[in-house]
């Protein structure tokens, strides 16, 4: 399971360094990551190929005509991409997922258990500070959740 914040830079060529211990979850079987567009934030969400190739299959036995449906795939599954981890542990970020999430020099990497999350920096700080201003909700569902 991933977990974890890790600050990082992105360099010119919209590369960035996955911390190791993270790097262990999404290279599974030694496959290039996915990277897509994450549904609830604007982030870019990285899952190991395996992981990733179970939620296509679930979506692939879903409608192919239910609206819901087709609006998940059109936003994670025709904006996913296999991005190698280069030697130097980086993984570079096509332009339209950077685009998606906002990303600027200064990023954020968090694993998120079966995901890995790439925010960008500022982006993250404001969603944790709203996170907690809502503390009350929050613990709320972390409740219900059993948590």
């Amino acid at each position: 399971m991933a977990r974890g914040r890790f600050a990082h830079n992105m360099d010119s060529k919209g590369r960035i360094a996955i911390p190791q211990v993270l790097r262990m979850e999404i290279q599974a079987h030694e496959k290039p990551p996915i990277l897509t567009s994450c549904i609830d934030a604007p982030a870019v969400g990285i899952y190991a190929q395996e992981r990733w190739l179970e939620i296509e299959s679930r979506l692939a036995n879903m409608s192919q005509v239910q609206p819901e449906v087709q609006k998940i795939r059109r936003l994670i599954v025709s904006g996913a991409e296999e991005c190698p981890i280069d030697s130097q542990g980086r993984v570079r970020v096509p332009q339209h997922l950077r685009d998606y999430a906002g990303l600027s020099k200064q990023c954020l990497v968090a694993g998120m258990g079966e995901r890995i999350e790439l925010w960008d920096r500022a982006r993250f700080d404001q969603e944790i500070a709203s996170i907690r201003e809502n503390g009350e909700d929050v613990s709320r569902i972390a409740a219900d959740l059993g948590l």
